[in-house]
């Protein structure tokens, strides 16, 4: 069943205004139910952690079923593999200083020049704590791959770890994260994987891809600003937290620092919701072949809805290339192949010619038409593309309660611009 736009748009109180959002890949609109669940918790059971009472009780509830919910979406094998945190920085600066426990001076890791500084920085830092060496791979400045033939020589020397994202949050790159895990693992090295950018545009199954660490940001997907990790659990059995002493060391809180955002994780469980909810209403399409790759229950809601996800934003994907590339002296960074559209996602950066991309913003926003400029963080994309001294690039960003009607207005709206 294809998606009804208005039934969707209608869960999502903020969209009822006049703009477009094409701000997503900063963060989406809220969905309702995570909303809900939000001011639920605050007024019915917000209390602080393993109290004998019944708001602290109802309280701890939510928490275990909003790490059911997580372990569900991502397809993790138990709740205990689930860690909530501040956000993605937050966790793995966390969690990077835990890992690099086992490091040695002398050891290598690899990083690669498409990423998000999140998954970068974290990993340097520790690495000059350690003595331990980064090896860099880069992507192609054409299509916006990366080159899987630099990851392999440098999976040569043996490294301790490789981080790498899911989807590039600048230039839209789907890396095919299954190939690189199994290489990574042939080498010996943990794989840790940022899919931030990826979690709002198709499934995801830490069991399939065989990842050892992935994590992810609820506000990036309908809901609060949080960061959600999933961990092999033997593999944060073993890890040592770094945390003040009455805390548990037990799983699933044994690397939640401190009073955790229980509102906020409430929200999460909400998110969540909103995507059992778009399974049952247009997902049903795709129950025979995903229950014969063994999901059920609210699995195979979660995956139903993030199928149908997939294929609607593939149009949007399309409509955004096609339109952009009508826009006179428009450039696209990234892959603008058709036929490779399944290699990305629907986020595409690009220059407008010769105007700064804060001026691109700002005239876009006079037309009630939300986009990011700069470099989105992902600073050694713009650098590597000789763009970091000129303002970066303009950034659009669909997920699926964006239209193709949206599309065409934004289009409009940058032909005038151009003119």
């Amino acid at each position: 069943m294809a998606l009804d736009l208005s039934v969707i748009r209608a869960q999502f109180p903020a969209l009822d205004r006049p703009a477009i959002f094409f701000d997503n890949p900063g963060g989406t609109q809220v969905a309702k139910q995570s909303i809900d669940r939000i001011t639920k918790y605050l007024v019915e059971c917000n209390a602080n952690h393993g109290g004998a009472f019944a708001t602290s009780i109802t309280s701890d509830a939510v928490l275990d079923e909003a790490h059911q919910a997580m372990a569900d979406f991502y397809n993790a094998a138990s709740p205990d593999e689930i860690v909530f945190g501040n956000n993605m920085t937050t966790i793995t600066l966390h969690l990077s200083r835990s890992i690099a426990r086992e490091w040695k001076e002398g050891d290598e890791i690899v990083l690669t020049r498409l990423d998000h500084d999140a998954n970068v920085t974290p990993w340097v830092l520790t690495a000059q704590d350690k003595g331990v060496k980064v090896n860099w791979v880069d992507f192609d400045v054409e299509d916006g791959t990366l080159k899987l033939d630099d990851l392999q020589k440098a999976l040569e020397r043996k490294p301790k770890l490789v981080a790498i994202g899911y989807a590039s949050n600048s230039l839209g790159t789907v890396n095919p994260v299954e190939k690189i895990t199994k290489m990574a693992h042939d080498a010996g090295a943990l794989v840790y994987v940022d899919a931030v950018q990826y979690a709002v545009h198709g499934p995801i199954d830490v069991q399939k891809l065989g990842v050892d660490f992935l994590i992810s940001s609820s506000y990036k997907y309908f809901g609060p600003h949080a960061g959600i990790l999933y961990g092999k659990r033997e593999l944060l059995e073993k890890l040592v937290a770094y945390k003040v002493r009455p805390a548990t060391n037990e799983l699933p809180g044994k690397f939640e620092t401190g009073t955790q955002n229980h509102e906020g994780i409430a929200g999460i469980l909400g998110a969540i919701e909103y995507f059992e909810w778009l399974g049952k209403e247009f997902g049903g399409h795709y129950v025979d072949g995903l229950r014969e790759e063994g999901y059920n229950g609210r699995k195979l809601l979660l995956k139903q809805a993030m199928t149908a996800v997939h294929a609607y934003e593939f149009e949007l994907s399309r409509a955004l290339l096609s339109t952009l590339e009508a826009v006179p002296g428009l450039r696209i960074f990234g892959n603008t192949d058709a036929r490779r559209l399944d290699e990305r996602i629907a986020t595409f950066s690009f220059r407008l010619g010769d105007m700064h991309p804060h001026t691109v913003a700002e005239r876009l926003a006079a037309e009630n038409i939300y986009v990011w400029d700069g470099n989105y963080y992902a600073i050694n994309v713009t650098e590597r593309l000789g763009l970091e001294d000129k303002g970066g690039m303009v950034r659009v960003g669909a997920v699926h309660y964006n239209t193709l009607e949206e599309v065409a207005k934004l289009g409009q709206a940058l032909k005038k611009i151009a003119g």
